[in-house]
């Protein structure tokens, strides 16, 4: 994948939501991380909260910002696992109108790399809900790196060649 160098960037408008029974923002390290990541990659934080590993408080969280116009995308991290309280996929996969399945499969790929076989763990998935993008991580500062470096940050960049998920916002609600 190429960064085309007569395209200009777009920012992005990204929400980060934190799904955790034991985090507060101050040690909050995954939210963070994707926090300073985006921001540095020059796209906009629309809003970061945390909330506890419910899927209903989940589900309420990302609806709100999937029916906000201003806010363009969505990163969760955390509740991706395979616990009794793990409940990220199950609260966010109803919401989405198409599922992007090869990013859970690449990440999974990505990830094997630096986890070997405890990448099954992961039930990382992204899709498009109401022409908004989201992104469902596990909770490790680990795993939102290697989501935003390896994948997200390339598709959040229109200047990325052949094609990205940026390009496509204008044609989601496309009926």
């Amino acid at each position: 994948m190429a960064a085309s160098s007569t395209r200009e960037f777009i920012p992005v408008s990204i929400a980060v939501l934190t799904v955790s029974d034991t985090r507060v923002e101050a040690d909050d390290r995954s939210g963070a991380a994707l926090v300073q990541r985006l921001t540095d990659a020059g796209h906009h934080l629309a809003d970061r909260r945390i909330v506890a590993d419910d899927i209903y408080q989940i589900r309420a969280t990302a609806s709100a910002w999937i029916a906000d116009r201003d806010i363009q995308a969505v990163i969760t991290t955390g509740g991706t696992g395979v616990s009794g309280r793990d409940g990220s996929p199950e609260a966010l996969a109803p919401l989405l109108d198409k599922t992007l399945g090869g990013f859970g499969e690449m990440f999974r790929a990505l990830s094997y790399k630096e986890i070997g076989t405890s990448t099954v763990q992961s039930r990382a998935l992204a899709g498009v809900a109401n022409g908004t993008y989201v992104f469902v991580l596990p909770g490790s500062p680990g795993a939102c790196a290697l989501a935003w470096e390896q994948l997200i940050r390339h598709q959040l960049d229109y200047r990325t060649r052949p094609c990205n998920l940026v390009e496509m916002m204008p044609r989601l609600l496309e009926k």
